[in-house]
């Protein structure tokens, strides 16, 4: 508040200094009373208005506090109850007197003789006082008024402060005096409001035909410093070297509206410099516009139809897979809903990819077309002494699978697909079994043991059966599937051997099983050989 009551005094001064200088002794006195009231109220809006500027975020860095001191002692400060109570004091004393002068006022026009005329109704004092005028009353006194010694001059000029309401000014910075009763301000510019009411009443006397030198002579006869009521306008002696002197100045046209210029820079000035500023931080909001097709659309039945049919009519050892082909196969099925899949061909049944061609040093390696090696898996053991290698990728959540319907065991025990995620994220080293076919939903088993592995049987065609299981210790489970003529193939989530995967040898496979952890083991017997896919977290 105080510096708000800084901001208004100091916007005030500046636009009474303006008024001062610039415009007071200028006989545009309409406009003067206009910008009289506008600088009160420009000064009390003013340093109300905020200029809101936004800005970048900034990114804070919290230090640490050091040599903090707390103390819990409390001190109560009076200064701020000693002002607040003498500025009540103040307001209830002018409150009481602007409210008896009311009072007064309403009196006299009740116990008076009052005479109507048409613009005006005269009240007959009996007690000896100046003519003066409240809204549409006229004041005058009874003995004077009925021995017609009161001019007709001064009747004219009571009569132009009750015709233009200069009443109504004057009640407006009268109750402003009674809030801001403190602020010396509030009375210069009172003096000036009032001094204006009278330039206009002297004005429009003189437009009337009244000579000058005559208006002055019955201006010194009837002003007066006799009392009257603040709230009223009157003809007060205080004011008679000013108005002599206004009534002979002539102000220019040109002049007016260059002075009335000079208004504009003088009120950017002030709000520039008595308005807030404020600084606003922008918010990071991304707006995303996001399309959920539930199903696919008649046009990607179509679509995957005619290409499910192409790979389904393939025969023969050799076939040829189209990388995109494959890739917008997998999307458009993976649209579709059930109800559609079922009416739909089935999926196509692709073989493995086969191994990426062998980089043999001084034969191949210099063949700009086959790509580098992926980079290798850290492997506990093996190459964790390589800082260069990244870590792994985090392996899937339990959600995925639920998701899929699975139906999950803890320990042999049905457990639902929440207390499974839980389970699992309390102990990454649970034993991992998933059983996945196209006939019924996943089977997913969770067990503090080593799960045992055990080779699928053969399938038909139209089916994919997998085992899938985390760190087993299923050594001779391999030594049998190799002598089998099984084919062990790695997926490390390099760039290269993502999909298709990297074949290696029985040892190197079975130092895979001993050393790496979260390890996912595949088993595919749909084919001619048996497919061992060792796949790391995340692949």
């Amino acid at each position: 508040m105080t510096i708000y009551l800084l901001k208004f005094s100091a916007c005030l001064a500046i636009l009474i200094l303006f008024y001062k200088i610039f415009l007071e002794k200028e006989n545009f006195h309409v406009f003067k009373r206009f910008y009289l009231i506008s600088a009160v109220i420009s000064s009390i809006v003013i340093p109300l208005i905020t200029f809101t500027t936004y800005i970048e975020p900034v990114t804070y860095i919290n230090q640490p506090i050091s040599n903090l001191i707390i103390t819990n002692e409390k001190t109560f400060n009076f200064i701020p109850l000693i002002i607040f109570c003498v500025y009540g004091v103040g307001l209830i004393l002018f409150g009481y007197k602007f409210i008896r002068n009311l009072f007064q006022i309403g009196n006299r026009i009740k116990r008076n003789t009052k005479i109507k005329t048409e613009d005006f109704t005269g009240v007959l004092l009996k007690e000896p006082v100046v003519p003066h005028t409240f809204f549409s009353f006229i004041f005058f006194n009874k003995n004077k008024f009925e021995k017609q010694l009161i001019p007709e001059e001064v009747i004219l000029h009571e009569r132009t402060h009750a015709k233009q309401k200069h009443s109504l000014d004057v009640l407006f910075i009268e109750l402003f005096q009674v809030v801001l009763w403190f602020n010396p301000l509030i009375y210069i510019i009172k003096h000036s409001i009032k001094l204006n009411h009278e330039f206009l009443a002297d004005e429009a006397v003189l437009k009337n035909g009244t000579s000058l030198s005559n208006y002055q002579k019955i201006l010194l006869t009837f002003s007066s410093n006799a009392n009257h009521s603040p709230l009223t306008n009157a003809i007060n002696y205080s004011f008679i070297k000013k108005r002599f002197t206004v009534m002979k100045t002539h102000t220019s046209k040109k002049s007016f509206w260059i002075k009335c210029l000079l208004i504009l820079p003088l009120v950017s000035l002030l709000l520039f410099s008595f308005s807030s500023q404020e600084e606003v931080e922008k918010e990071n909001t991304l707006i995303e516009s996001i399309t959920i097709q539930e199903d696919a659309t008649k046009k990607q039945i179509v679509e995957y139809n005619t290409l499910a049919k192409k790979y389904n009519f393939q025969n023969g050892e050799r076939i040829i897979i189209k990388k995109k082909e494959l890739e917008r196969l997998n999307y458009l099925y993976d649209l579709m809903s059930k109800s559609q899949k079922k009416s739909a061909e089935p999926f196509p049944n692709f073989p493995p990819p086969p191994p990426s061609p062998k980089v043999i040093k001084g034969l191949n390696d210099t063949d700009s077309s086959i790509p580098p090696p992926p980079a290798p898996k850290v492997i506990k053991g093996v190459n964790d002494t390589d800082s260069s290698i990244p870590p792994p990728p985090p392996i899937p959540n339990m959600k995925d699978l639920a998701k899929q319907g699975a139906t999950f065991y803890y320990n042999g025990k049905k457990i639902s697909s929440e207390k499974a995620n839980q389970l699992y994220k309390k102990n990454k080293k649970l034993n991992v079994q998933v059983s996945k076919t196209n006939t019924r939903n996943p089977v997913v088993k969770l067990s503090e043991k080593p799960i045992q592995l055990k080779k699928s049987s053969a399938s038909s065609p139209t089916s994919n059966q997998t085992s899938s299981l985390q760190t087993t210790d299923s050594t001779s489970e391999f030594v049998t599937l190799s002598k089998d003529g099984a084919r062990f193939f790695l997926f490390d989530g390099g760039p290269h051997f993502k999909e298709k995967g990297m074949e290696v040898t029985l040892e190197k496979a079975l130092e895979i099983l001993k050393n790496v952890n979260g390890l996912t083991i595949n088993i595919k017997d749909d084919y001619i050989y048996t497919i061992v896919e060792l796949r790391m977290e995340g692949c």
